[in-house]
């Protein structure tokens, strides 16, 4: 019995040892997605759509990594991001920003991108309104979570969405294109006023101000854009104009030509209501 009882126990440390030498990948728990994310620190991986939230009916429960869900700490659901993952969310409406950490997976009905925990969604006035078109980029790990600046970037970012008018979009802006077009939507905010000269008088022009809805390099993306707006008002009158900006043709989404700059300023609220980022131009006319 003894001599049994011996048996047993070297069968049983062998078999622990085999299955100790065993390589990790085996014991690596499965990913929910065959999809795989690289970040790179020489562009930023936007993502833009409707957010909603969720609270107290789900706290404590366990989320699908694992740990419990607390509606007071800055969390969100991501359907496929990896778990750690932040992100700086942004409302454009009210230009508030938050920062959350995936913890859990989700939404999955109404077209969303994000669920946030409470906490977060109420910088942002999503636990009045339910649910807001949002702008998230992923930021580094060691940014603190919690409410935050907004983005200075924040129309760079919306005018390099590829796919302005579907309802929500995932794409990345390379620094240098980020860069490219925050210089161009400065030099076009900037256009200065022309005067006539007319032998010795000097006539000044008309100032009248007009909204830019978007810049884009794909025309097919201007026009999307184009029917859009004029779906959600079709009294506003929208126009395309090309203009050339560093050897590269650029198509501009313009609405209105606008007396004051507080009408224009009132469509572009508007606009951001929609979840479409856009910016007041002045212009001189003869």
């Amino acid at each position: 019995m003894i001599l049994f009882r011996r048996s047993l126990t070297s069968a049983f440390v062998l078999c622990l040892l085999l299955l100790l030498a065993l390589p990790t990948s085996v014991w690596a728990r499965k990913s929910h997605t065959n999809k795989t994310w690289k970040f790179s620190t020489t562009a930023t991986t936007v993502l833009r759509g409707r957010a909603s939230w969720y609270g107290r009916e789900f706290q404590g429960r366990r989320t699908t990594s694992g740990e419990r869900f607390n509606r007071f700490q800055f969390t969100c659901a991501h359907r496929t991001l990896p778990f750690g993952t932040r992100l700086r969310v942004t409302n454009p409406t009210n230009g508030k920003s938050v920062v959350v950490r995936v913890s859990d997976r989700g939404p999955y009905r109404h077209q969303r991108i994000l669920d946030l925990a409470e906490a977060a969604a109420r910088p942002l006035d999503i636990v009045r309104l339910g649910a807001a078109t949002v702008v998230a980029e992923v930021v580094n790990d060691e940014t603190p979570l919690g409410p935050t600046d907004a983005p200075e970037n924040i129309e760079v970012l919306q005018a390099a969405d590829p796919q302005p008018a579907a309802a929500f979009a995932t794409y990345t802006v390379p620094t240098e294109q980020a860069a490219a077009l925050t210089d161009s939507l400065a030099a076009a905010a900037a256009t200065p006023i022309a005067p006539i000269v007319i032998g010795t008088l000097v006539k000044p022009a008309t100032i009248s101000y007009i909204v830019q809805a978007g810049t884009f390099a794909n025309l097919l993306n201007a026009q999307a854009m184009l029917a859009k707006i004029e779906s959600l008002d079709e009294n506003l009158d929208v126009n395309l104009s090309e203009e050339t900006i560093d050897a590269r043709i650029m198509n501009r989404v313009l609405i209105g030509q606008f007396g004051t700059r507080a009408e224009a300023e009132a469509v572009r609220r508007r606009l951001m209501v929609w979840g479409i980022g856009g910016l007041v131009r002045e212009i001189a006319s003869l």
